[in-house]
């Protein structure tokens, strides 16, 4: 059986992460750390078997980028998770990666 957490602040991510085997995790980039550091490396410190997908408004490759070299397995914009966020969960349970389409047709223009 899954479990579903929901944190609202960095000791209860700390805690959850730490004390917790989870499959996956669907974090907000602009989650707030007292440290500075991106969410996604802060959960790749604290389990490196974790598989994250992280979830931003920035559309910025830089941003992506970031994410995927901290070791976030999935980007998904908030403004298109409605069609994207499954997606991106199925695709990442199965090992691969994903980033919301959209980013590589921006790229293009």
């Amino acid at each position: 059986m899954g479990a579903l957490i929901m944190v609202a602040d960095e000791p209860s991510l700390v805690e959850a992460v730490g004390g917790t085997q989870f499959d996956l995790v669907i974090a907000d980039l602009s989650f707030p750390l007292s440290s500075g550091e991106n969410v996604a490396r802060l959960l790749q410190r604290l389990n490196p078997e974790l598989k994250a997908i992280i979830l931003s408004v920035h559309d910025e490759q830089t941003a992506v980028d970031e994410c995927f070299a901290a070791g976030a397995k999935g980007f998904v914009l908030k403004r298109t998770a409605s069609t994207d966020l499954l997606a991106a969960v199925e695709a990442v349970l199965k090992g691969g990666s994903y980033t919301s389409p959209v980013i590589g047709l921006q790229q293009k223009k």
